[in-house]
């Protein structure tokens, strides 16, 4: 081979090496992207958001494993976050944070207290068609587990249905915080240009 061709190729495959090495670390400690499934955080999150989870918001985790390098904060009520669903740890959900370690959390007519106290939630959507429960608990949240619920009230599957030995989701279950959508769309030819970039809050 032509030693100028030779070098060439040489360089072409270093540049390669060197963006997968750092597509994988990104990937692995930085972020992640999820795509919305289901309408269960209307109005926060459309079907078709395409989103960017922050990785580092918790935990500095070990690439391919649950264990933890090191805590970088702790969820708070009303993070959206990314985690394994706790029935069946292959599927990744989305949800928001309302119950942390400690607290008591309680459903009276589709108003939520956390330790007695209303919680204001402008996020929360209601649908009286759907299959809602407007009365829960109270629950007392576990150490090291959350409470998570979907926005749209009616027509999401969490914390209040899933079985009771796995109402709850382990801290080391948590895959991200959501943080930005980056692309959205309603059908191929529906790019909904006024959400990307978006900040989830």
């Amino acid at each position: 081979m032509n030693p100028r061709w030779q070098k060439l190729l040489k360089e072409y495959v270093e540049a390669l090496a060197v963006a997968l090495i750092l597509a994988l670390i990104i990937r692995t400690f930085i972020i992640q992207a999820f795509k919305i499934p289901s309408e269960s955080m209307l109005d926060t999150l459309l079907v078709g958001d395409h989103l960017l989870v922050s990785k580092f918001s918790y935990d500095i985790k070990l690439p391919f494993m649950e264990k933890s390098l090191m805590k970088t904060g702790d969820p708070q009520h009303g993070d959206v976050i990314v985690f394994e669903f706790p029935e069946d740890r292959s599927l990744d959900y989305i949800k928001r944070v309302i119950g942390v370690p400690g607290d008591t959390i309680q459903l009276k007519d589709n108003v939520l207290y956390r330790n007695g106290e209303k919680v204001d939630e402008p996020y929360k959507r209601l649908d009286p068609h759907g299959f809602g429960r407007p009365n829960f608990g109270p629950v007392k949240v576990p150490d090291g587990q959350y409470f998570m619920m979907g926005d749209n009230r009616d027509h999401s599957q969490d914390s209040r249905f899933w079985k009771e030995d796995k109402r709850f989701v382990p801290r080391e279950y948590i895959r991200g915080k959501a943080w930005v959508i980056y692309w959205s769309w309603g059908g191929p030819l529906d790019v909904r240009w006024n959400r990307i970039g978006t900040i989830i809050k």
